[in-house]
């Protein structure tokens, strides 16, 4: 089968709970099967809580986090630093190897900047899979954080579903973003099975899609276009579910090319 990236986001990553779920998931998949796993993670959630503490503003452009130049330090050492080890901490309480990378790491991602009004963000390219392949080859569980480098050394936060995306294309590989909620919703709340590019658009102009889920369903959109298969919004809570989603089965939404 093809590599797997299963893309983390939302309150995850600042929940004992969900991580072991998660995690134990992970394990007995792997004890089970032979498919290549990474992992690309963001970590907002952890960005928000620290820029509160240090009384620092927070804004987003249409999902998007703006990133001035003074921020960046600060959001690298969250995502790349406290979000990337707590990653590993949980893969090694779990005897899984792992390492923690950013896009930058062996040329991955390639990031150049999105958009001067946002400050240090960056816009994700497929890159080189030499070292992730070599990694995955090795037995290795990949963490890869959403930061980014552009060719003239610049730190740049990258969306992490767009990382994911630009990974999964890199590497020939599925994806799977896995969100806070089951799946994308429909205006009662009820869950939509497959969404294709055409009631993506519906739901957004009706206002039933709106902020971080807008960049999500273009994200997961984007990804089935480039990598020509399905993309998958999923829900971490069922934890039992998850083997079965890692194998290819849907139980959250299934984002059609």
């Amino acid at each position: 089968m093809n590599p797997l990236i299963i893309k983390l986001g939302g309150v995850l990553l600042d929940s004992e709970e969900a991580l072991e779920r998660l995690f134990s998931a992970l394990d007995s998949y792997r004890a089970q099967h032979q498919r290549p796993l990474l992992i690309v993670h963001g970590g907002g959630c952890l960005v928000d809580e620290l820029m509160k503490k240090l009384a620092l503003p927070v804004t987003k452009v249409n999902g998007l986090r703006v990133t001035p130049a003074d921020q960046i330090d600060i959001i690298t050492g969250a995502l790349a630093g406290t979000a990337n080890k707590t990653l590993l901490a949980w893969a090694k309480k779990h005897a899984i190897p792992a390492v923690g990378l950013c896009l930058g790491d062996g040329d991955s991602v390639n990031v150049t900047p999105l958009d001067e009004k946002l400050g240090h963000v960056g816009k994700a390219q497929p890159g080189s899979p030499v070292l992730v392949n070599t990694l995955l080859g090795a037995g290795y569980l990949p963490v890869i954080s959403s930061i980014g480098i552009t060719a003239e050394g610049q730190l740049m936060n990258v969306n992490a579903d767009q990382a994911a995306t630009a990974l999964a294309a890199t590497l020939g590989a599925d994806l799977i973003l896995l969100s806070d909620v089951s799946g994308i919703l429909d205006g009662k709340g009820q869950r939509i099975n497959e969404m294709t590019a055409h009631k993506a658009e519906q739901l957004i102009a009706q206002g039933i899609i709106t902020d971080g889920m807008i960049v999500k369903v273009n994200a997961a959109l984007d990804a089935a276009r480039t990598l020509g298969r399905p993309v998958d919004i999923a829900g971490w809570r069922h934890a039992e579910q998850l083997p079965a989603l890692f194998n290819g089965e849907s139980i959250g939404t299934r984002i059609l090319a």
